[in-house]
C-alpha cells in the first residue's frame, strides 16, 4: 500500500506545494533525449511532474502509480499523458523505449516486490530499450542527517519530518502535517538502501545489462543513477 503522504487526498494535494520545484527531474529529461526515446513509462509517477515534462518535450507517456489520490492530481494536470492506477505488475501490454523511476521510487520496494517490478518493466520495454532510475548510496548514510527534525511551512500548513529508525537496509521516518485548523495527519515511510552491487545483480537476474552508473548531478556523491538495457 502506498504511504498516506501519496494516498490520502489531503496530503497528496500538498506534494506539489512543498516539492513542486523539481529540478532533479531535468537530468532524466536529458537522458531520455540522449537515448532517443519517443515513448516512456514512468513508474511511480505520483502527481505527474515528470510525465508532464516529458509530454512538453513531445514524447508519448504512460504514467502508473498505486496512489489514486496522487494520480487524480496528475490526471487533472495533463490530459496528454495516459495515467494508469496500479503498478508495474498491472500494466496493459506495452512496448516503450524507456522506463523511469525518479526520486525515491526504486527504494520503496522492500522485498520481493522489487523483483516483481523489474519483471513488469522488462515486459513493458521493447528489446534494446532502457530502464533508468536512481537510488541513494548507502555508504553516504543519508539517514544520519535525518535524525534532526526538519520543519517547513507553506500556506499555513506545517510539515515536520522525524527520523524513526535505521534497521539496515531499512530506514523509516515520519512526515506530520498540521493544518491551519489544528488538524494533524501523519504519514510513515520506509526506504530500502541497496548497494550498487545489489542493484546490478538484480538487474542482471531479470534480463537487463547495466550500461552506466552515473552520479546524480544535483546530489553529487549521494546517489547513483542506473542506466540499464533490456537484453531480449
Amino acid at each position: 500500500m502506498p504511504d498516506a503522504l501519496f494516498a490520502d487526498p489531503r496530503l497528496a494535494a500538498l506534494y506539489d506545494l512543498f516539492d513542486g520545484e523539481r529540478t532533479d527531474l531535468v537530468p532524466y529529461l536529458e537522458i531520455a533525449a540522449e537515448l532517443g526515446a519517443r515513448t516512456v513509462l514512468d513508474v511511480g509517477c505520483g502527481t505527474g511532474c515528470f510525465g508532464t515534462l516529458l509530454a512538453d518535450a513531445g514524447l508519448t507517456v504512460v504514467g502508473v502509480d498505486p496512489a489514486l489520490a496522487s494520480l487524480e492530481l496528475a490526471r487533472a494536470k495533463d490530459s496528454r499523458v495516459t495515467w494508469l492506477h496500479g503498478d508495474a505488475t498491472t500494466l496493459p501490454p506495452l512496448q516503450v523505449d524507456l522506463a523511469t523511476m525518479t526520486a525515491n521510487v526504486a527504494q520503496v520496494f522492500l522485498g520481493d516486490d522489487w523483483d516483481a517490478t523489474l519483471r513488469g518493466i522488462h515486459a513493458a520495454l521493447k528489446p534494446g530499450a532502457h530502464l533508468v532510475f536512481e537510488s541513494r548510496r548507502p555508504e553516504a548514510r543519508a539517514w544520519e542527517g535525518w535524525r534532526v527534525p526538519v520543519q517547513r511551512e507553506k500556506n499555513g500548513v506545517r510539515e515536520r519530518r522525524d527520523f524513526l529508525s535505521a534497521d539496515l537496509p531499512f530506514v523509516s521516518f515520519r512526515h506530520t502535517y498540521r493544518f491551519p485548523d489544528g488538524r494533524e495527519i501523519a504519514s510513515d515511510s520506509t526506504l530500502r538502501f541497496r548497494t550498487r552491487e545489489e542493484f546490478g545483480e538484480s538487474l542482471t537476474a531479470h534480463g537487463f545489462e547495466v550500461v552506466d552508473v552515473r552520479d546524480a548531478p544535483d546530489r553529487p556523491g549521494l546517489e547513483h543513477v542506473f542506466v540499464a538495457k533490456k537484453l531480449s
